[in-house]
């Protein structure tokens, strides 16, 4: 398939803004969604919208098993052990402020330690920060260097017997450079802490094993890898979830209930309390499969790299342009450039770049602590998916010299 091909899956991505052709570059945010998975979105809501695992009518059996084939694809994309070590939430957020509370609640103390890095969303920062603040723990932070690359030689250091769980980006919103997770979990385990793993970018841009990478939890979004917003997963080892008391309270996570006192549903369901979002996860399906073939195209691979590249090497070539999470080893950068322009302000030229029809974020990108360690205000951010084109990336760079142009005049 080439990537003309696939863009044909995508009804948004023909549209036009201002008069001209969508360039859209904001993929981190949210990526577009396949017909597939809208067609399936709108038949389960129209013909099958019922509560699930609870009644016992045909709407309510189809609702239950779409909701339940998405966990064991989900399962199989992310070579999970078992179904029960899949819990759908609401989004990567919802995810990882579960592990931080039902694992805080169990595992960790007063005076206990909780590890984060300079380059995590706020996402897998703030929950941390109530987690320690409620438990009387300590945060402490992995620094990056200036290239954007964690400084790993303090990881050792850093673990000691009082930490408890390490939390790292699979790939930076900011940066775009891949984490080594495998070496942070094995070096984290060698010192008896547990790793979470922050994968609402990197489940898009890689192929995730997490029995090879032997996180303990793996989160991320569905709206990042094409599947309906408001949906999530987090992955987690069986031995853990099971030691974990809920995250939250309510129907479906019972097992019985009585004044007397309540007993809890088995695992996935002992985490997922309430009317759960049902025909959105179910989108997962069809998202992943999507997410799978693409990755598994040797045609839109090439292509991808390629425009990667070309955008690589013209951004650090134009003149007063700052860029963020530069290396020399390409395998581990995805096609994401945050940057910025000499006298040019971000959010001047993001909305530049609109009225040119190019759809790029501007600002601190939920990472405010990143932006402090490199001394900036905000960033623009151009994130690409396996859809966007060379001919795209050729129109990006020649508005961003123009809108400079325009700024600076």
């Amino acid at each position: 398939m080439s990537p003309e091909d696939l863009r044909k899956l995508f009804p948004a991505l023909g549209r036009k803004v201002y008069g001209k052709n969508l360039v859209y570059f904001d993929n981190a945010a949210t990526i577009q969604r396949p017909q597939s998975v809208l067609e399936l979105w709108n038949g389960l809501a129209v013909n099958s919208n019922a509560n699930i695992h609870r009644a016992v009518h045909r709407m309510a059996d189809e609702a239950t098993e779409a909701y339940e084939q998405a966990r064991l694809c989900v399962k199989d994309f992310l070579n999970a052990e078992s179904r029960e070590e899949i819990v759908f939430t609401s989004g990567a957020t919802a995810s990882i402020n579960l592990v931080a509370y039902s694992f805080g609640e169990k595992f960790v103390h007063e005076g206990d330690e909780v590890i984060v890095t300079e380059a995590e969303h706020h996402s897998d920062i703030v929950p941390w920060q109530l987690l320690c603040e409620r438990k009387k723990a300590i945060l402490k932070v992995i620094p990056v260097d200036d290239t954007g690359h964690l400084d790993l030689s303090v990881l050792e250091e850093l673990c000691t017997p009082k930490t408890r769980i390490a939390a790292v980006t699979h790939i930076s919103n900011v940066l775009g450079l891949v984490n080594p997770v495998e070496e942070i979990v094995r070096i984290c385990h060698s010192k008896g802490v547990k790793v979470l793993v922050d994968g609402a970018q990197g489940i898009v841009h890689s192929r995730v094993d997490v029995r090879k990478m032997d996180c303990d939890f793996y989160a991320f979004s569905g709206h990042k890898v094409y599947a309906a917003p408001g949906t999530g997963v987090l992955y987690g080892k069986k031995e853990l979830l099971e030691q974990m008391p809920p995250f939250m309270g309510g129907g479906e996570m019972v097992g019985t209930v009585r004044f007397s006192g309540t007993t809890y549903a088995p695992l996935p369901l002992k985490f997922e309390a309430g009317t759960q979002n049902f025909t959105g996860i179910a989108t997962l399906k069809p998202a992943l499969e999507l997410a799978a073939g693409i990755m598994e195209d040797g045609d839109i691979v090439r292509s991808e790299a390629e425009v990667r590249d070309y955008l690589y090497d013209g951004l650090r070539k134009v003149e007063g342009l700052r860029l963020f999470g530069t290396t020399d080893n390409m395998d581990e950068k995805i096609p994401l450039f945050s940057f910025c322009m000499e006298g040019v302000h971000h959010e001047d030229l993001a909305l530049i770049l609109d009225k040119m029809g190019i759809a790029v974020r501007s600002g601190q990108m939920c990472a405010e602590p990143l932006m402090d360690r490199y001394g900036v205000s905000g960033m623009l951010r151009v994130s690409l998916a396996p859809y966007n084109t060379m001919e795209e990336a050729e129109y990006f760079m020649k508005s961003v010299a123009r809108a400079a142009a325009m700024i600076k005049q």
